[in-house]
């Protein structure tokens, strides 16, 4: 055949050996090439002497260039064997680097594409190589790269990207390129008239390069222009790759840059309009977190978080819910917990000395005062006198009217206005609380003490306030206050009958505001059956005499506790009735400064003593580690009605993460999540029990021996006796658990560990595997005596089961056994040990035990886990009866351990020894069976394998 007659274009050619005619092309040396072909190179081509009396440059460079897009593509693909090939001459070198370039403008896309993919190998062969050719990469390759990252070509442009990571991923790239010629062609791909296509795809490199560029460098050229793109408000598809990346560029900023260019930008993405955004930064709100300041942790990002718990979208809130647990494990400090994680993961407890004591009594009384503002409705219960008022109404009423976004929140977390004065003060002893147009609250002002400051024209903020406002009726209520003063100067009515008129206007004034809104709202709808109900309650409050006679003497206890306050909070106006003057007088007290603190805590006394049991359920939540809603809010996920409304597996997100909590508030304040434990460790769900399940040593770590043994062992026991699939997750960290216990304790579980043998499905033999191994390390928490009479019938059990891979881990059980009683000095129960495995196994009538006995004994001598003597006395006899054995599977592992373990052994080596006669004969016995097999390995020489890695050794 001739080269003209098969097919008109570029031909590499026809002359040279090896042809082969594919697809109209000829594939001269490589036609055979594929992915496990190392030892051939894809341009063998070029040196096949004598094609075209062509120099290999010259070959090279007319492949290069053929008309054939295959010959183009090949000779991309094979430029890693060109540059060895030609790096051994610089002048030849340089003149393919040229060809490169050139090669680099192809037409092709395909061609472009083959390229790219190899400049990563051929990257790193110019690294091994840079004495020689210091500064090739940075003037030929480099600027390439840079070029394709704006191809008109997709695939071109992809691959250059996924290149770029690399080379900054293996530190390639020269810091003086990164920033002279990578950033500024991202910078311009990134600018808000560039394409959008490009824009896209320029931010998404931008986000992934910033973990692997130095701190400085992205501070001074990457973080202006991500935070421009955290705004650009033409294509949210650039918004959600930063939300997406966020906690990225603040872990690679550091902490001072993070809060001060892109907490600012990460509330406005928190508030973007497409739910898309705000779900994104929900998921990477602990990563944001971790990069903070604990002050902003507490007082920035925790309100922030609560609002995305919050948010109208259902999947804004699944994500919220499933970041919560790790949110507040943020907030972790070892100091306070007493533990700490090691450098291999491990938790570990710090030493007595530095654990933390308790809190003072004043910082604990300040934070009942507030935590009992900021419960969950299910944690705070209602006085008689008010049973009937919703709290959504009353914290209405006493932050003025808000707008129905603002209505939500309080319907999923009551008292939320109340929180945000609490945290105000706190932290500036000034309280500042807004209402819809951001402006002061002037009834609220008297309950402050005259000490609430703030401005009263602040700006409408979208990121608070998802709908447009409600009317603004804060001169209705001023104008109520000054009559209401009025009448308690002047006028005989009884105070509280006036408290409750003014109560009563005040909801129909509110009811009235709410009617326009409330046909194509349900929201609204919700909240004025909740007004109307307070309403009621409000008018049938007022008839009551002696209700009246104990709203006084409930007010003067209150004034009486602070002097300081007490001409203010007589003029103060309730909004609803007494227990919510009550709950706003604690918030203004809990905001005073210290030396009001002891009034208030011996009102908290007196109001215990008086009414024990609403305010214990709340005390039972409080601590002081993490901002009070976080924690209502994790507590809840435990409520049936999260799964509705939120996410059907919520429970087992709350269960995930519940370690990182406990080990956040530290043991001192387990009492704050007993009950949502004890809750989700009865869920009917068994993935919620297996979560629970797979965690509960570490938690037991967190917790200690007595929290411990008071309140997770009942929990312990009844995953015990679950399914196996929650049965698992107890086994696979059982001596991890057992070994916190006290030894009394502890012994009460041997005979419940043969309760592991008995599976639902006893295909399950991962299970029993899982046993063997786990009873291995038990042995060292229980005495001989406690071995013999319950682990040893279970090693046995084990020791005959069906399936070869449980039988395997339970002869080294047996051996750990064995060790276990001759290394306590009892003797007696090993011996005893030793007949019954003779009886069970060597006298077996199936052949797999006697196999199994031989498995026995070959792991016996290995380990050395008995004296010598013994062995030959008790176990030896038994074993050499076995070269008679009917199975030859049986002669097999006999001449196994004969040849391979026992005659290596220094005992049996000794000439002198009596016992070595017999145990040669029983070799030569077997090496002259009528098995190939068993004569095989009889004959084996055993250290073969060891000569030969000695000389191996030698020679190197």
């Amino acid at each position: 055949m001739r080269v003209d007659d098969i097919n008109k274009g570029a031909i590499i050619d026809s002359r040279g050996p090896n042809i082969t005619w594919r697809e109209g092309i000829i594939l001269v040396g490589f036609e055979d090439y594929g992915p496990d072909c190392d030892s051939m190179r894809i341009t063998a081509f070029l040196d096949i002497p004598g094609q075209d009396n062509l120099t290999p440059l010259a070959r090279l460079e007319k492949y290069a260039f053929s008309d054939n897009i295959f010959n183009r593509q090949i000779i991309a693909r094979g430029l890693l064997d060109v540059f060895r090939d030609f790096s051994n001459n610089e002048e030849d070198f340089l003149t393919v680097m040229e060809i490169v370039v050139r090669l680099s403008e192809d037409a092709e896309p395909t061609v472009r594409t083959e390229l790219m993919e190899q400049i990563p190998p051929i990257a790193i062969f110019l690294q091994e190589n840079r004495p020689n050719f210091p500064l090739a990469f940075s003037e030929y390759l480099m600027p390439i790269v840079v070029r394709y990252l704006t191809d008109p070509n997709n695939q071109v442009r992809k691959s250059s990207q996924e290149v770029l990571l690399i080379l900054l991923e293996q530190d390639l790239i020269f810091q003086n390129d990164i920033e002279n010629k990578v950033c500024p062609i991202l910078l311009d791909l990134s600018a808000p008239d560039s394409d959008d296509e490009y824009k896209a795809e320029a931010v998404n490199i931008i986000c992934k390069m910033a973990s692997m560029l130095s701190k400085s460098t992205v501070e001074r050229l990457l973080l202006p222009r991500f935070c421009e793109l955290c705004g650009d408000g033409k294509l949210f598809q650039v918004r959600k790759v930063c939300a997406t990346n966020f906690g990225d560029v603040c872990n690679a900023v550091g902490q001072e840059a993070t809060e001060k260019f892109l907490i600012p930008k990460f509330f406005e993405l928190c508030s973007d309009s497409v739910w898309g955004m705000r779900k994104a930064c929900a998921e990477c709100f602990m990563a944001v977190s971790y990069t903070t300041s604990p002050e902003v942790r507490r007082t920035k990002l925790s309100p922030l978080f609560i609002n995305l718990i919050s948010d109208p979208c259902r999947w804004v809130r699944q994500a919220a819910f499933q970041s919560l647990g790790p949110f507040i494990s943020t907030f972790a400090n070892p100091s306070s917990a007493g533990l700490y994680i090691r450098e291999d993961g491990t938790l570990s407890i710090r030493p007595p000395s530095q654990d933390i004591t308790p809190t003072s009594d004043s910082t604990s009384s300040c934070v009942n005062i507030t935590s009992s503002c900021s419960g969950n409705p299910e944690h705070i219960k209602p006085d008689p006198l008010t049973e009937g008022t919703s709290i959504e109404s009353s914290n209405f009423l006493h932050v003025e009217s808000s707008h129905v976004g603002e209505m939500e929140k309080r319907m999923a977390c009551p008292a939320s206005a109340e929180e945000e004065l609490i945290k105000s003060c706190q932290n500036d002893n000034s309280c500042t609380i807004k209402n819809a147009n951001d402006s002061q609250v002037n009834s609220c002002q008297g309950l402050c003490n005259r000490a609430c400051s703030g401005s009263s024209e602040d700006i409408f903020n979208n990121f608070l306030y998802w709908r447009t406002p409600l009317p603004d009726i804060s001169q209705d209520l001023e104008l109520l206050q000054t009559k209401t003063e009025q009448q308690e100067e002047g006028c005989c009515i009884p105070d509280t009958v006036c408290k409750n008129c003014v109560a009563s206007s005040e909801i129909k004034k509110v009811l009235e505001s709410l009617q326009e809104h409330m046909m194509n709202d349900p929201d609204v709808q919700a909240q004025v059956q909740v007004l109307s109900a307070a309403l009621r309650a409000a008018q049938l409050d007022s008839m009551g005499d002696s209700e009246t006679k104990n709203v006084e003497e409930s007010h003067e206890e209150v004034s009486s506790s602070e002097p300081s306050s007490t001409t203010e909070n007589q003029n103060t106006v309730s909004s609803i009735s007494s227990q919510n003057e009550l709950l706003m007088t604690r918030v203004i007290q809990s905001t005073d400064s210290e030396k009001h603190l002891n009034g208030t805590s011996e009102h908290l006394q007196k109001e215990q003593i008086s009414d024990p049991t609403p305010f214990e359920d709340d005390k039972s939540k409080l601590q002081d580690i993490i901002p009070q809603p976080l924690l209502d809010q994790y507590l809840s996920m435990t409520d049936p009605a999260r799964a509705q409304t939120v996410d059907t597996d919520i429970a087992k997100h709350c269960a995930y993460s519940l370690p990182g909590v406990a080990l956040t508030l530290g043991r001192q304040n387990w009492h704050c999540l007993k009950d949502t434990y004890e809750t989700l460790a009865s869920d009917v769900q068994w993935k919620v029990r297996r979560t629970l399940a797979f965690s509960i040593h570490e938690l037991a770590v967190i917790l200690g021996d007595q929290l411990t043994a008071a309140d997770l062992v009942p929990i312990f026991n009844g995953f015990l006796k679950d399914l196996d699939e929650v049965r698992i997750g107890v086994l696979k960290h059982l001596y991890d658990f057992l070994k916190l216990l006290h030894a009394d304790k502890r012994r009460e579980y041997l005979y419940q560990l043969q309760e592991f043998v008995v599976t639902d499905n006893s295909r399950n033999w991962r299970f029993r595997y899982e046993l063997a191994e786990q009873l291995i390390l038990i042995l060292e928490l229980y005495n001989p005596s406690d071995v013999y009479d319950y682990l040893m019938h279970i090693a046995l059990k084990l020791c005959a089961d069906k399936v070869s891979e449980v039988r395997w881990i339970s002869f080294k059980l047996v051996v750990a056994i064995l060790q276990k009683f001759y290394s306590n000095n009892a003797s007696a129960l090993g011996l005893n040990f030793i007949n019954e495995l003779i009886i069970r196994f060597r006298h077996c009538p199936k052949w797999v035990g006697r196999q199994a006995f031989a498995f026995i004994c070959q792991a016996v001598v290995r380990e050395e886990c008995i004296p010598v003597d013994q062995f030959v006395e008790h176990l030896l006899p038994s074993l050499l009866s076995l070269a008679s054995d009917p199975v030859p599977n049986v002669r097999v592992l006999l001449a196994k351990a004969l040849r391979q373990t026992l005659l290596e052994k220094a005992y049996f080596r000794n000439a002198g020894n009596p016992h070595l006669e017999v145990v040669e004969e029983t070799v030569l016995a077997l090496q002259s069976d009528r098995d190939q097999d068993v004569s095989f390995f009889a004959t084996l020489e055993p250290k073969r394998n060891i000569m030969d890695t000695a000389a191996l050794e030698k020679q190197n």
